[in-house]
């Protein structure tokens, strides 16, 4: 995949390892300190094991609620890369007491350093995640935005799974803990003094150190824009699920599986790698750019694999004697595989609708706001698992089974994704057109980065079918507003994405003079806001596979809105089931599905040298067609 490339560049590598060595540190530390309670019956106060377990979760999410919002202000105050170097200092402060801590069995120090902990990864999250747009841009985001996401989900497995066997380890690992963990932490370090060093975001921010004022002006921030607000919204209540499920996972394993401590190891291990290769896909499947028809993908996939997941759990029959079986024999029983498969399909669907999501808040917010937004994302996430913990306890107590609480997390989640797509039709409109170009059609395009990655441009292509647009949006990374005949947008089956994409209704000037001006002033608004706008000149749907002469309403537009235009060719449409090959279209079902579909950018012209002719010359040339003759002079 060619995100890989980025661990052999200066400006990925360093922070990549940071975050992976801490997160490594994190989960060690956290297993084996639960490990070490639960299985010495440690007590506290007259707190015994059980109940201190229950509240390590919440001593380490704490310090998110209390310093998420001073990390965000500091994280856009000052330069990331000294705030990421300052708290890896502090981790290895940190695990020194962690190292006296476990030496002397002193259960209070070990878990005042979880608070310290979870403090540390406060101050790290906004650095980390606000520098990655800076240090990759828009076209490297997403593959970074995957490895970070992959990684720090491998990092939790290894971490668990290392702090586990150090503890069955017995006293003498236990004792060298702490040096594992400082080591670690000095690795970190190490390759946080290779984070490239780059300007402070908001140098004239005045920070507050008042908690509680900040955090109201960081939730504040994060609601300004409303796409991004719920944007994160979206990405809390994943946090909400994943918890759930990997709260439910032990005893899932025990109670309805019947499987032992291997067997939590195996469905863990499944789903953290799950989350790794949908993260690792996203580049893949979105061509290196944000491409939010993914999310969609994602939360369809957890709600259908979470009802798989609940009736394979619900039918499975353990052995008949009830023990517990290990990884061998659970793998040869009835239906265990099953439900591995629903672990893993929901963790790849859970890393198609993070990835994407994250990019889209480090996109579209401002740079100097960038790590109070991801602060304020940081709080609500907290905030969310903390539910999901309380709501657990309370199903659980009330006698539901686990099967019963996968199968409404399901129903919970399709709820929540139905609201959001509703209220943001962005997202279900890159899905369609996302599933239109990759798997109704297989789409290439060359010269996509001939589209401009920012400011005004008209685009401009031949038009073949009646999903050409859904294709071409599908090529852009920016959104685009198209301009169609007003009689496409009232069809009532893709009249919500119309909404969705900010379609733009035009008329001829003899049917609809007022519409077609109308449609004009439109066009120049959403230029003079810098937007793309995309029209296909011909003004309607070949007939004959042809090009035909592209009318002078493209001229009109430039000459209100001096702006350049981008010609683009799509080959391959012709002949399938949504062109007008061998009569009317769509009458003739399973032509030409899933097969090659091109789509070629040219250089962008200037403003002045637009002529509608020249155009279609242009067009004609990339797509390797003939020239079609001259429009006959008419109203356009």
């Amino acid at each position: 995949m060619s995100q890989m490339k980025l661990l052999s560049e200066r400006r990925f590598w360093p922070l990549f390892w940071t975050q992976f060595l801490g997160a490594f540190n994190d989960n060690l530390f956290k297993n084996a300190l639960v490990i070490l309670i639960a299985y010495r019956s440690m007590s506290l106060l007259g707190i015994g094991s059980k109940n201190i377990v229950a509240a390590c979760a919440g001593i380490f999410i704490l310090p998110f609620f209390l310093f998420s919002a001073t990390a965000g202000q500091l994280a856009d105050r000052f330069p990331k890369w000294r705030l990421i170097r300052l708290v890896k200092i502090w981790e290895i402060g940190v695990m020194v007491l962690a190292g006296i801590g476990f030496a002397f069995d002193n259960l209070s120090l070990l878990l005042i350093v979880l608070f310290l902990m979870g403090m540390q990864s406060t101050f790290f999250g906004p650095a980390k995640y606000s520098i990655l747009p800076e240090l990759l841009g828009e076209k490297d985001l997403v593959g970074g935005n995957a490895l970070v996401a992959g990684a720090t989900f491998l990092a939790i497995l290894l971490g668990t799974i290392t702090g586990g066997l150090v503890i069955a380890g017995g006293d003498a690992w236990v004792s060298r803990l702490g040096l594992m963990v400082v080591t670690v932490a000095l690795i970190g370090y190490v390759t946080s003094r290779f984070v490239l060093k780059i300007p402070a975001s908001n140098p004239e921010l005045v920070v507050k150190l008042n908690p509680v004022t900040p955090t109201v002006e960081i939730l504040r921030v994060t609601r300004s824009v409303k796409t991004v607000f719920l944007s994160v919204l979206a990405i809390s209540w994943f946090w909400f699920l994943g918890a759930s499920f990997l709260t439910l996972l032990p005893n899932f394993s025990k109670d309805v599986m019947f499987g032992s401590e291997t067997v939590v190891t195996l469905f863990l291990s499944t789903f953290c790698v799950g989350i790794g290769i949908g993260s690792m896909l996203c580049e893949r499947f979105s061509r290196r750019h944000l491409e939010l028809g993914l999310v969609p993908l994602g939360s369809i996939g957890m709600s259908v694999f979470a009802f798989d997941l609940a009736i394979a759990g619900g039918r499975f029959l353990g052995p008949l004697d009830g023990h517990l079986m290990g990884i061998g024999e659970y793998l040869g029983h009835p239906g265990a595989i099953r439900v591995l498969a629903d672990l893993f399909m929901i963790a790849v669907s859970a890393g198609f609708y993070t990835v994407p999501l994250m990019s889209f808040i480090q996109l579209r917010t401002r740079a100097d706001q960038r790590s109070r937004v991801i602060a304020g994302n940081n709080i609500i996430n907290s905030g969310l698992m903390v539910i999901s913990s309380v709501t657990l306890v309370a199903l659980l107590a009330s006698g539901r089974t686990i099967p019963w609480i996968f199968f409404m997390l399901g129903v919970l989640n399709a709820l929540v994704a139905l609201y959001i797509y509703t209220v943001i039709p962005e997202f279900l409109l890159r899905f369609v057109a996302w599933g239109a170009a990759n798997v109704v059609y297989r789409l290439k395009v060359d010269g996509e980065e001939k589209i401009p990655a920012e400011g005004p441009a008209v685009l401009v292509a031949n038009h073949v079918s009646f999903v050409d647009w859904l294709i071409f949006a599908s090529v852009s990374a920016r959104p685009v507003r198209f301009v169609m005949t007003s009689e496409y947008i009232k069809l009532p089956l893709v009249r919500f994405l119309f909404r969705g994409a900010k379609v733009i209704p035009i008329a001829s000037g003899r049917v609809d003079p007022e519409l077609r001006q109308r449609a004009y002033d439109r066009i120049a608004e959403e230029l003079d806001e810098g937007e793309l706008v995309f029209i296909f000149p011909e003004g309607a749907i070949t007939r004959d596979g042809e090009l035909q002469p592209f009318r002078p309403g493209i001229e009109r537009i430039v000459e209100q809105t001096p702006v350049p235009v981008v010609p683009m060719a799509l080959e391959g449409m012709w002949g399938s089931f949504f062109s007008r090959w061998g009569g009317r279209a769509m009458t003739r079902p399973f032509r030409r599905f899933w097969s090659r579909v091109t789509v070629k950018i040219g250089a962008p012209i200037p403003p002045e040298a637009v002529t509608a002719e020249g155009l279609a010359e242009r067009v004609a040339e990339l797509g390797g067609w003939d020239p079609p003759p001259p429009a006959e002079s008419r109203q356009d």
